[in-house]
């Protein structure tokens, strides 16, 4: 890339936003419960290009042009993160059917993107995007663990603790796939945030010895997330070179069995005694009093015709959002999402 006063042309400065804008989007998700980052990267056009950028510094291969898309998407998702938690997390606990139509359409608005990719339907297509459909199915039928599991003392529990890591790192990959929920899953929700909480009250207090008794839950569960984040990448890098059309079919699939968790219509309802919530038992009054209101379970309730229209509303606006997302920095030469991660020079220059 040639240097100048502008290095970036209008071309790659609307890539560069788009990736921004991914990544503000893929922040967002994270804040509402079961949608997955990388569904937001995939509804917007820019997974192929994060997950080869991932691969390559995984592999210390730095490029200017693939830290520049990187830097954006995690500096947007950072922002995001920051920024809107409090009106996200407010959102999401008095109005879920107003952030749950929205990003319906956010990620629906992500099929017209892997149909160009794919150009046409064939028996591959179709055989990998039923797959896709029935692992989220098979995600959605998985129970939580009822019990909080290992605690992250002694060898089986580092070992849970970084597999609830590498867990976690994939959903950040993998289209679809909500980390918090696989970490219920596993039995180590409250394990890890509980260490998460403390190390935060501890950073804040200075308290080097608290800190360091945060570490054998921290250390095993970043590990866990650094190789699952490498090795995710870049297993979906070499099966995008390989096998293009069968991936992105697959992913296809993931993207719209994503839609089947968001169903908006369900409301808070203050738990009870007995009830079993992020692997905890709630065994007395004190207990089920001291459950904050965005940890309530949900139920669903009949919607009035003005909430239907409005969610409606909102799924075309997400779906329109998305779209036009997709197309910034996009040109009539675009490459196929295999033939961009194996052969871009840069990935932003060919946008």
């Amino acid at each position: 890339m040639a240097e100048s006063a502008n290095p970036l042309p209008p071309m790659k400065v609307g890539f560069a936003v788009r990736s921004a804008i991914a990544g503000v989007l893929m922040g967002l998700a994270n804040l509402v419960p079961g949608i997955s980052g990388g569904t937001m990267l995939l509804a917007t056009g820019v997974y192929p290009h994060v997950i080869r950028g991932v691969a390559e510094v995984s592999m210390f291969r730095f490029r200017l042009a693939t830290l520049l898309v990187l830097g954006c998407v995690f500096v947007g998702a950072g922002t995001a993160i920051l920024g809107l938690a409090s009106v996200a997390g407010y959102l999401v606990v008095h109005h879920r059917w107003i952030m749950y139509s929205l990003f319906i359409g956010l990620t629906l608005g992500g099929v017209p993107v892997l149909w160009r990719m794919l150009r046409r339907v064939d028996a591959t297509v179709v055989v990998a995007t039923l797959a896709g459909l029935g692992a989220m199915a098979a995600v959605a039928l998985v129970e939580p663990a009822t019990s909080a599991g290992a605690s992250g003392d002694g060898e089986q529990g580092y070992v849970m603790v970084f597999l609830a890591g590498l867990a976690g790192a994939s959903a950040m990959i993998l289209p679809g796939v909500s980390g918090a929920y696989l970490l219920l899953v596993l039995g180590q929700y409250v394990t890890v945030l509980a260490a998460i909480d403390e190390f935060r009250q501890a950073a804040g207090a200075r308290d080097m010895a608290q800190i360091m008794g945060t570490m054998h839950v921290l250390v095993p569960l970043m590990i866990g997330v650094v190789i699952g984040v490498a090795g995710v990448s870049n297993v979906i890098k070499i099966l995008l070179e390989r096998y293009e059309r069968a991936t992105l079919a697959f992913l296809l699939g993931l993207l719209i069995g994503a839609v089947l968790g968001l169903w908006p219509f369900a409301e808070a309802v203050e738990p009870a005694i007995g009830d079993v919530l992020k692997g905890v038992e709630l065994t007395t009054a004190e207990m089920v009093a001291e459950v904050a209101r965005q940890d309530w379970p949900t139920r669903r309730f009949v919607p009035t015709v003005l909430q239907v229209a409005a969610s409606v509303g909102l799924a075309g606006a997400g779906f329109v959002i998305s779209m036009a997302v997709a197309r910034l920095g996009r040109n009539s030469h675009q490459p196929p999402a295999g033939e961009a991660i194996n052969h871009q020079p840069s990935a932003i220059s060919h946008q």
